[in-house]
């Protein structure tokens, strides 16, 4: 029976660092950090698919386990090296958090962490698409990941590091895998095809390695797919790889591209419907046309750009040629109707349809202008719009207000008429209370004041800064404290809508309240009041921030 066959991407998966090509950084730094025996206990492999990550993750667990080390590299012939190859090595562990994400998962890998390892020197966990792990389990690895034991090594892959905690990215170190150049992949593609006996023209090879768009693992699969097609042949041609990959030819945009500029309609469409007539996909047509003007258009914007493109020389002239012919304003106009379309087409039925509609788009500057000025008109009504109900909203929300301070105005000379006691809740008692301010003498501070109380006024900057709703921070900043008659932490707003949209809204207390519990250890009573009427803070209640502030100084929790 013949032996199976092994897809190429796992084939030539790099054993060694020596093998990995594109990431000398990256490899250099490990190797010497290995040599140094400077290992970190936890990383963070960052980038796009087929970059790497993992490949690096396995060899630095192999290195760092290895019997016999080579220059930080690992032998590959060890007992160790032998056993992480196959998967064998239980102190090597691949987890792949896209279907392993719970909280349990992670609490497997702590409670398998207390124990040192069995074979070599390191308990090495590769955890992959690490950001697909639950807000629990992220918890869970927190503390471990912290302050793991001398002999365990976090590696964590990531395509999307922006979504994890800024507590995980601060405990590790960050290496980022950038795309592969098209030459590195190229060369690589070269280098298994002398090994497997493939033959492929230059330019076959130079179309794979730019279809790959950085990533080494679906350049190996595209040599796969295409050396699978051309068995029985003598060599893979360009055409063949187009042919196979459902592409077009840098010369059939060339030439789309003139009958656009031409304004030539019916010749567009006809390029149009032999392309698809040959079975050609539409989004892969699209998105290589989008591709060829905007390497059009960097020419136009300086041909000294040319030798850093990835294309041939042939290629390279035909979009110098165009760029010379056009202008920048309108390579850009076919730039953004061509992306539009890739949009469009995405999950649409009549796709031919809309796609002979871009075409003539091209083709009619003044049709794709007319466009471009109806929904310019659009955007601006909208923002007129926009602008209108926001005026509209406010000259409501001020008419509330002078309707509600009318109205508390009316409560306190009611309350006034009627001799109420000094320190009386008044009418708005509703959004808090007011203290009067005529005929009371000046208030005077308790012989004691709590000693909670104490350092929540003289860290009442800090508090502010600590909590989490902006709202909150603007309001608070306002308000002025003192002491209620019961020794609670008193809190008075110098407007009453800000103390009747504080106090009404039951989250903002607990926000607040729950915060100041949390930094002093217990529960605070906090009662809110307003100053009614134009009243002073100080005519009618002791400012804790002034008198706190000499007592105790910049006490804080």
């Amino acid at each position: 029976m013949s032996e199976q066959y092994q897809a190429l991407y796992r084939k030539y998966r790099p054993q060694t660092f020596e093998d990995v090509r594109g990431r000398e950084a990256i490899v250099r730094t490990l190797k010497n950090q290995i040599n140094k025996q400077r290992i970190g206990h936890s990383y963070l492999f960052c980038g796009t698919r087929g970059t790497g990550k993992t490949t690096i993750a396995k060899i630095f667990a192999k290195a760092v386990n290895c019997e016999d080390p080579q220059d930080g590299s690992p032998c590959g012939k060890c007992p160790t090296c032998l056993a992480i190859e196959q998967n064998a090595n239980l102190n090597v562990v691949e987890m792949d958090a896209a279907s392993n994400n719970g909280v349990d998962d992670i609490r497997n890998i702590i409670d398998e962490v207390s124990y040192s390892p069995t074979q070599g020197r390191y308990r090495v966990y590769i955890i992959d698409e690490v950001h697909m792990l639950s807000t629990a389990a992220f918890n869970a690895l927190l503390k471990t990941l912290e302050e793991p034991p001398s002999y365990v090594i976090f590696i964590l892959a990531t395509t999307e590091p922006n979504r994890l905690p800024l507590t995980i990215l601060s405990r590790c170190q960050r290496y980022d895998f950038g795309r592969l150049s098209s030459a590195v992949i190229e060369g690589r593609l070269k280098e298994v095809c002398g090994t497997e006996n493939i033959s492929a023209e230059p330019r076959a090879l130079a179309y794979i390695a730019a279809a790959a768009d950085g990533s080494m693992r679906d350049g190996l699969s595209l040599l796969d797919q295409c050396a699978a097609f051309n068995i029985g042949e003598e060599i893979l041609t360009y055409d063949r790889t187009l042919e196979i990959l459902g592409a077009v030819d840098t010369e059939v945009f060339h030439s789309l591209f003139r009958r656009i500029h031409e304004g030539d309609a019916a010749e567009a469409i006809r390029i149009l419907k032999e392309i698809l007539e040959q079975g050609k996909e539409l989004t892969q047509f699209t998105t290589d046309f989008t591709w060829y003007l905007r390497n059009v258009m960097l020419l136009k914007a300086s041909e000294a750009i040319g030798p850093s493109l990835d294309v041939s020389e042939e290629s390279l002239a035909r979009m110098t040629e165009d760029a010379r012919l056009s202008e920048m304003s309108e390579i850009m106009r076919d730039i953004r109707v061509l992306s539009a379309l890739t949009e469009q087409i995405r999950y649409a039925a009549n796709r031919r349809i809309l796609a002979e509609m871009a075409m003539l788009r091209l083709c009619t500057a003044a049709m794709d202008d007319g466009a471009d000025n109806a929904q310019r008109d659009a955007e601006v009504s909208a923002q007129e719009h926009m602008a209108e109900r926001i005026r509209q909203l406010e000259e409501k929300l001020l008419e509330d207000e002078q309707k509600l301070a009318k109205a508390m105005t009316g409560a306190v000379a009611v309350s006034a008429a009627t001799g109420p006691l000094a320190g009386e809740p008044s009418g708005a008692a509703a959004a808090g209370e007011s203290a009067p301010k005529t005929g009371k003498p000046a208030p005077t501070l308790p012989a004691a004041v709590p000693d909670d109380v104490k350092k929540i006024v003289a860290s009442w900057s800090r508090i502010l800064a600590g909590l989490e709703s902006g709202y909150l921070k603007a309001t608070l900043q306002k308000a002025n404290l003192s002491l209620g008659e019961d020794g609670q932490l008193l809190i008075v707003f110098d407007n009453p809508i800000f103390a009747a949209s504080f106090t009404d809204n039951e989250d903002n207390r607990k926000e607040l309240e729950g915060y100041l519990a949390a930094n002093a250890g217990k529960t605070v009573a906090v009662e809110y009041r307003y100053l009614d009427n134009g009243g002073e803070f100080k005519e009618n209640y002791v400012d804790l921030q002034d008198v706190i502030k000499m007592d105790i100084g910049t006490e804080d929790f």
